[in-house]
C-alpha cells in the first residue's frame, strides 16, 4: 500500500511538473481547433471561412483539378495563420497572424495575412501574400514575374510559397539572374541601353522576389488534403503538437520518477537489501515507467486542454485554465491501478471503493496546489510540481485520517447498546451483502480491464496511424462498457457536439 501511495505522489509530483508546458501547448493546439471550426469560442471572433468551410466549395467536374488546387491555397491561409500563431504562443511571443479577410478586409488587393499586436494593432511591412501557383518550382517562378504579380512586387509584399518550391524558386531565381547579368554585361558593351535598361528591371525584380521570398511551411501535398480532408490534416497537426509536448513530459517523467528511485535504491543497497545489479534493474525500470506516464500525462493532456480551451462552454473554458486536463490523465491511470490491484486479488472490494475515493479527492486536490504552487512559487515546473505533490500528500492524509476517526470513533453508552442489538439483526444481511459485493466486482471488473487493456491497444493503433475516428471509437467503447451513452463516434459528429 504504501508503495502504491508514493507511486501515486510520484504521478502528481509529475502532473505539476507538465502543466505549465501541457497549457502552453494546448493554448497552442487550440489554434488548430479554430482553423476547423471557424469560431474562436475564448474571443468570440468567427473565420471568414474555416478549412471546414472550404471543404464545402462547390467543383465544376470539367476544371476538377484547377477547382481543388485553387481551394487548397485558401485552405493553406488558414492552416499558415494556425500554425504561425501556435508557434508564437509556444515562443511567447504575443504577436499573432490574421487573414486580411478576418480583418473585414475581404478580397484584399496586396495582402493574404499581416501581423498584429497583443492590442490588435498592424505591425507596418508584415503583409504577406500567399502564392500556391504553378507545377512546379520554374513555373511557379514564371507567375510570379509576370505583369499580374506585378503589383505585389511594387508593395514589397512577402511571397509565401510552398514548402516543396521554396529552394528550387530561390535556386531558378539565382540562375536567371546570372544569366540575365551576363546579358546585361555584352548589352552595355555593344551600347544598346535600351536592352540594358530591360535586363536591369528584370534583375531587379527577380533579386526583390528573391528577398521576399518566404517558406510558408506548407506543402502542395498538405494543402491539397486539407482542402480534401480538414479533419484529418487538424488531426494531424494536434498529435504533431501533442508528441512534441509528450517528448518533454517524458523528460520531466524520468527525471522525477529516476531521482526518486535512485535515492530508494541506494539506501536498499546501502542496507543489504538489494544487489547493485538488482538496484540498476529497478532504476532503469523505474525510469522507464515514469517516463512513459510523462509522456502520456502530456501528449493526451495537451490535446484535451486545446479542446477545452476553444468549448462552446464558458465552464469548460475556464477549467482549461487549471492544469486539469493533465490532472484527468493520471487520474484515470491511477484509477485504473486500483481496478487491476482489486481484479488481481490484491485488494478487497471495500478497499477498492476507498482508494478510487481517495485517489479522487487527492487528484482534485493535486490540481488545486499546482495551480496555487506556480503562483506562489513562479518558477517554470518547480512550483506547480511542489505544489501538486503537496496536494496531493495532503490530501491522502486527511482522508487517511478521516477515515480511521470515522472508525475508531466510541460511541456515547445509549447509541452504541441500540446499535449492538440491531448488529445482532442484520449481521447475517452484512454477510450476504459482502458475498454479493465480492462476486460483483470479482466478475464485472475483471470484465472491464479486459475491455481497458484492448482498447488501450487499439488508441495505440490509432494514434500511430493518426487515425482520429479510430481513437474515438476506442474511446467509446470504454464509455459503453461503463454503461453510458456516447455522444459521438467520428471526428464530425464530435465537431458537431462541440458547436452545439
Amino acid at each position: 500500500m504504501a508503495n502504491n501511495k508514493d507511486a501515486s505522489i510520484k504521478n502528481s509530483a509529475i502532473t505539476g511538473a507538465v502543466s505549465q508546458t501541457v497549457n502552453i501547448y494546448g493554448s497552442a493546439v487550440k489554434e488548430h481547433y479554430v482553423s476547423y471550426g471557424g469560431i474562436d469560442n475564448e474571443t468570440g471572433k468567427v473565420l471568414t471561412k474555416s478549412l471546414k468551410d472550404i471543404a464545402k466549395s462547390k467543383v465544376n467536374p470539367n476544371f476538377k483539378d484547377q477547382n481543388i488546387k485553387q481551394q487548397a491555397g485558401f485552405s493553406a491561409e488558414n492552416k499558415y495563420t494556425a500554425r504561425q500563431n501556435a508557434e508564437n504562443i509556444i515562443n511567447g511571443k504575443t504577436n499573432r497572424t490574421i487573414r486580411t479577410d478576418d480583418l473585414g478586409r475581404v478580397n484584399d488587393p496586396l495582402f493574404d495575412h499581416v501581423e498584429i499586436d497583443s492590442s490588435g494593432n498592424i505591425i507596418a511591412d508584415s503583409g504577406l501574400q500567399m502564392k500556391f501557383v504553378g507545377s512546379d518550382a520554374k513555373s511557379a517562378l514564371s507567375k510570379l514575374e509576370s505583369k499580374e504579380y506585378q503589383k505585389y512586387i511594387d508593395a514589397n509584399a512577402k511571397l509565401s510559397v510552398p514548402s516543396d518550391f521554396y529552394n528550387g524558386i530561390k535556386e531558378e531565381a539565382q540562375k536567371k539572374i546570372q544569366n540575365l547579368t551576363e546579358q546585361l554585361k555584352r548589352a552595355q558593351k555593344y551600347g544598346n541601353s535600351q536592352l540594358a535598361k530591360t535586363l536591369g528591371s528584370r534583375i531587379t525584380k527577380l533579386e526583390k522576389i528573391n528577398k521576399n521570398l518566404k517558406d510558408s511551411g506548407i506543402t502542395n501535398k498538405e494543402a491539397i488534403e486539407a482542402r480534401l480532408n480538414p479533419e484529418l490534416s487538424v488531426a494531424k497537426d494536434v498529435l504533431g503538437l501533442a508528441h512534441k509536448v509528450g517528448l518533454q513530459g517524458a523528460k520531466f517523467g524520468a527525471g522525477i520518477g529516476g531521482s526518486v528511485s535512485l535515492i530508494k535504491n541506494v539506501v536498499a543497497l546501502v542496507r543489504g537489501e538489494k544487489t547493485a545489479t538488482d538496484a540498476a534493474t529497478s532504476l532503469v525500470k523505474d525510469t522507464t515507467i515514469s517516463a512513459g506516464i510523462g509522456y502520456g500525462t502530456a501528449a493526451i493532456g495537451t490535446a484535451l486542454k486545446g479542446a477545452m480551451q476553444n468549448s462552446t462552454s464558458q465552464t469548460m473554458r475556464s477549467l482549461s485554465k487549471t492544469n486539469v486536463a493533465a490532472g484527468i490523465v493520471t487520474g484515470v491511470f491511477e484509477v485504473s491501478k486500483t481496478m487491476t490491484s482489486f481484479v488481481r486479488g490484491d485488494i478487497d472490494g471495500v478497499q477498492c471503493l476507498e482508494q478510487l475515493g481517495e485517489k479522487g479527492t487527492a487528484q482534485i486536490a493535486s490540481i488545486m496546489f499546482a495551480t496555487a504552487g506556480q503562483i506562489a512559487i513562479p518558477i517554470p515546473v518547480v512550483g506547480a510540481a511542489i505544489g501538486s505533490t503537496i496536494g496531493y500528500a495532503l490530501s491522502s492524509a486527511c482522508y487517511a485520517e478521516l477515515m480511521n476517526s470515522l472508525k475508531e470513533a466510541k460511541l456515547a453508552r445509549e447509541r452504541r447498546i441500540q446499535i449492538e442489538r440491531k448488529c445482532e439483526e442484520i449481521s447475517a444481511m452484512m454477510k450476504e451483502f459482502k458475498r454479493e459485493m465480492d462476486e460483483y466486482f470479482s466478475n464485472k471488473l475483471k470484465i472491464q480491464l479486459d475491455i481497458f487493456n484492448e482498447v488501450n491497444d487499439e488508441i495505440a493503433v490509432a494514434l500511430k496511424n493518426n487515425d482520429i475516428n479510430g481513437f474515438i471509437n476506442a474511446n467509446n467503447t470504454i464509455q459503453e462498457s461503463l454503461g453510458y451513452k456516447t455522444q459521438f463516434s467520428s471526428f464530425a459528429e464530435f465537431d458537431k457536439f462541440m458547436s452545439k
